[in-house]
Parts: structure tokens; sequence; C-alpha cells
């Protein structure tokens, strides 16, 4: 197995809370019935939650992020070649702003 996918599968397993927290509303198919993957590989990428059906990735970042836009950048701008479209949010939106991410979530959903 490559090593893309063994990392996407320790990933798994050690989530953060905001993550864990937007896994729970998104498995399963509860959001729109659609269906999501988490961390879940994309080319060269581990991304934190992908609808391949919708072309839609859900990135959920930490403080380290703020160090690292100029990778995030080109990490989106691969993705975005590859026709996903990327919501990105920080992990205390997820955790204090629920609904509101779920809303925007909806929002790209529907579009």
């Amino acid at each position: 197995m490559n090593s893309t996918k063994n990392n996407a599968r320790q990933l798994r397993k050690t989530q953060t809370d905001a993550e864990r927290r937007l896994w729970q509303l998104l498995r399963n198919r509860s959001l729109a019935g659609c269906k999501f993957r988490r961390p879940h590989p994309v080319g060269p990428y581990i991304c934190d939650f992908v609808c391949i059906d919708r072309q839609l990735v859900i990135e959920v970042d930490g403080g380290q992020h703020r160090l690292q836009a100029e990778k995030d950048e080109v990490r989106t701008a691969y993705l975005e070649s590859k026709g996903y479209r990327v919501m990105r949010f920080w992990n205390h939106e997820v955790l204090t702003e629920t609904e509101a991410i779920l809303k925007r979530i909806l929002n790209m959903i529907a579009i």
C-alpha cells in the first residue's frame, strides 16, 4: 500500500476535536445525503474531508496553518486543477460556530 494511503489511515486515528466533531455531522450521508470520506488522499495530498460526488474538499486547520499559507495555496491550486472546490475552516470555528459552518457547507453542496 502506498505511503499516502497509510498516512491517511494514521490521521484517522489522531483527529483533532474539531475534526471529530465535524466528522460526526458529515458521516453516514448525514448532510444532504452526501458521502464524505475522512482523511482521504487526493493525488499527493491527504484532505481532511472529501465528497467525491460533489467534488468538495473540506479542510479544518489549526494554528500551524498560519505558518503554512504558501503550502496551502499550492495544495488548493492542485485540488482546484483536479476539479475540486476547497473550503477551509479554523478549528475554533468548527467548535464554536458549528451551525454556521454546516450552513456554509450546505450552500456549497447546493452549487
